[in-house]
């Protein structure tokens, strides 16, 4: 595999007047390297659609990461199936070039290197940011057991409640 798991370079200088379209896929081998490393029980799809325009003396990409994963439930520790669907607005400019101010709802451009964009490892990027840290199944909640005493615990002293 390439340094990361999922890379698809493409070169967007030069790039067409009308910019690029472009959708990518992980494989088999990709989506198991990223559930590995997200903590993910699996991956059954994930898929980028991109539009690559120019920017300044740059390129933005705009579009949307979706995937299908199998999460752990922090709870029940069982598994579960998400839909994740993620927005992407990212822009990149020359090392060279002089940035904006960045907005107030972005962060300001990254880096272009050798005229080439990794859309994988920004759908990667972009899967990981719209994984919940803290995954709970539909319908679960936490239950205290009932036998488990707070008195003489930290808990029981938060409560108000003072130790013998």
């Amino acid at each position: 595999m390439s340094e990361t798991e999922f890379s698809r370079p493409l070169r967007v200088e030069p790039l067409p007047r009308d910019g690029l379209e472009q959708t990518i896929e992980a494989d088999e081998a990709e989506r198991k390297a990223l559930a590995r490393l997200n903590g993910l029980a699996a991956i059954a799809r994930l898929t980028g659609q991109f539009r690559i325009a120019k920017w300044r003396r740059g390129v933005k990409v705009e579009g949307e990461v979706s995937a299908q994963v199998t999460q752990t439930c922090v709870v029940s520790l069982e598994p579960f199936e998400v839909e994740i669907a993620e927005s992407v607005l990212v822009r990149f400019l020359p090392p060279d070039a002089k940035a904006p101010e960045p907005e107030e709802e972005t962060d300001g451009p990254d880096p272009l290197i050798d005229g080439q964009i990794d859309l994988g490892a920004l759908a990667s990027e972009f899967l990981t940011l719209a994984l919940d840290p803290y995954p709970r199944k539909p319908g679960v909640a936490f239950e205290p057991s009932a036998d488990s005493p707070d008195e003489g615990s930290l808990f029981g002293k938060l409560k108000g409640e003072e130790p013998d």
